[in-house]
């Protein structure tokens, strides 16, 4: 079997990754920059820099906000042609070695997304009836303890040593770039770099395989775990089993994060709250966008006054903000905002919740008041600034997806 290594410097390789990407839900811009770096053939220098043995670039570590949170987490970056090359790497990796995962585990997975996990969830018999225990592990990229990792990345990789030798070179480097200024520290899997998702799959592929032996109604997403019981002592004794196993594993559970529901009150999953034969967005998710619409309310008021501005101005940075957020901007993920939600929601209630409140941001931004003076701002002046409506969004993407399934349907017979 050949290399990894040895396909990354194949245009074939590149060009069925840029197929997969501008088949997908991925961001325009990020759409074009992988068919420039591709048509430059960007990539070579970086393969041939790998093939001879030379030292990688090291990665720079920042910190970003967690969301709902004000706590920062940890995350790293190579120089972007080194990540796009590691990019390509992963692709082939999940790929390769998806043989290695359990059913139940869906994230990061040819053919496995938010919204397969729900469905084999709710298509497990009686689970609407069923107890829960949802657990997010603590820190999980970062706090992988590295020794214990590459014996089993080395087992998985047994076929292409020469790949294995040069991600465990990455891992066990000591030295990143931090402010500008060369620092050593342990890193984990390095969360924000492109194979930590390959390596999060990996590491509690043994928790995932051990509740699929056993028929335990189980889901993970990296580092987010949901199962389910007929009773309360159930969903107490798969909570044991996984601290159990990540305590084996050095790791620990979330407590914030810990979550067991009766059948009455539903359950919640990957930002998804599904009760009473509905699926929508989980009110802790919807809770922190309205946050962030707050806050920069909150900034662009204080822009505006600074600057003697228009308050359209400033409404129009709001909506331009948003409208990036939601249906545009990556800012390292796969998937905008609605597009993550899109697929998966059943219903638009919680869209149009946000949608009341972007507006209500909106009309305060131009108006300068809360009064009933605020609404002499018109939706067409909104529509006008450049607004969009998650509701109406929705009801087009589904639309359009209803097509799209039809043309399949006809060009399959």
């Amino acid at each position: 079997m050949d290399s990894i290594l040895n396909l990354i410097t194949l245009p074939d390789a590149w060009e069925s990754y840029y197929a997969h990407k501008s088949s997908r839900l991925c961001p325009e811009a990020f759409i074009k920059e992988l068919r420039a770096f591709v048509d430059a053939r960007a990539y070579a220098p970086v393969c041939e820099a790998i093939s001879r043995g030379e030292a990688f670039p090291l990665p720079e570590k920042r910190f970003i906000e967690k969301p709902g949170s004000s706590k920062k987490r940890a995350v790293y970056t190579y120089p972007p042609a080194e990540n796009m090359v590691l990019k390509l790497v992963t692709f082939l990796l999940l790929r390769r070695y998806d043989g290695l995962f359990s059913p139940n585990l869906y994230s990061f997975r040819p053919e496995h997304t938010a919204k397969g996990a729900l469905r084999s969830l709710l298509g497990v018999r009686g689970i609407r009836g069923m107890f829960s225990y949802k657990v997010d592990v603590s820190d999980y990229f970062n706090s992988i303890d590295i020794t214990r990792f590459l014996p089993e990345l080395e087992c998985a990789l047994h076929d292409d040593p020469r790949l294995y030798a040069f991600l465990s070179a990455l891992l066990t480097e000591p030295a990143v770039i931090y402010k500008k200024r060369l620092i050593k520290e342990t890193k984990g899997i390095m969360a924000g770099t492109p194979q930590a998702a390959f390596y999060a799959n990996l590491f509690l592929r043994g928790l995932d395989e051990m509740f699929y032996l056993k028929g335990i109604p189980y889901c993970r997403y990296s580092d987010d775990i949901i199962t389910f019981a007929p009773d309360k002592d159930g969903a107490a004794a798969n909570a044991e089993l996984i601290r159990a196993y990540l305590a084996e594993k050095g790791l620990k559970v979330n407590p914030d994060k810990e979550c067991f529901t009766s059948p009455e009150e539903g359950f919640t999953f990957l930002g998804f709250y599904c009760a009473n034969g509905k699926t929508d967005i989980a009110r802790a998710s919807l809770k922190k966008i309205k946050q962030k619409m707050r806050r920069k309310m909150r900034a662009l008021q204080r822009w505006q006054h600074r600057k003697q501005l228009d308050g359209s101005k400033a409404a129009r940075a709001f909506i331009k903000a948003f409208n990036r957020k939601m249906f545009e901007n990556s800012a390292g993920s796969e998937l905008t905002w609605a597009y993550w939600y899109f697929p998966v929601i059943t219903t638009a209630d919680s869209l149009h919740e946000i949608d009341l409140y972007a507006q209500e941001c909106i009309r305060f931004l131009i108006s300068g008041t809360r009064t009933k003076a605020r609404y002499s701002v018109r939706y067409e002046d909104m529509k006008q600034l450049g607004y969009r409506s998650l509701v109406h969004e929705y009801y087009a993407y589904n639309g359009e997806a209803r097509l799209f399934g039809s043309a399949q349907t006809i060009f399959r017979t």
